[in-house]
């Protein structure tokens, strides 16, 4: 209502999100068992998804994540990530949100996917739909 009532059109909703925990010792793997559940809360599957933005904090969990979850690599972080673009603190999950919705709009999909890392074990996950 905000945005109509100021003239702008919305490019996504958040369908939902989730966050979770992992033992500190696996830190970066925290977005599996994040986005199993956002997905579980969705009602969504990872076949569903048409843009996957997962956080590169580095490679090796950038990729265990991606095996964890049985991404396909051709859906995820297309446009490069953190390894590629950096991960500023405070910034990151600002920035692939804004990534995942503008390449959801280019390839004119559905759903995308944006997870993150967070130390300590953590992981958050969140769906948007294109709008």
């Amino acid at each position: 209502a905000r945005a109509k009532a100021l003239g702008l059109k919305p490019l996504a909703r958040l369908v939902g999100y989730a966050h979770a925990g992992v033992e500190p010792a696996y830190m970066g793997i925290g977005p599996v068992p994040a986005t199993r559940k956002v997905l579980e809360r969705t009602g969504l599957k990872v076949g569903d998804l048409d843009v996957i933005e997962s956080n590169e904090a580095f490679a090796a969990q950038a990729c265990a994540v991606m095996k964890e979850l049985d991404f396909d690599p051709a859906k995820v972080n297309v446009n490069g990530s953190g390894i590629s673009l950096g991960h500023p603190v405070g910034a990151t999950g600002a920035i692939i949100t804004v990534k995942a919705i503008a390449e959801l709009h280019r390839v004119q999909g559905r759903y995308a996917l944006v997870t993150m890392c967070i130390g300590g074990g953590q992981g958050i996950a969140a769906i948007f739909e294109r709008v």
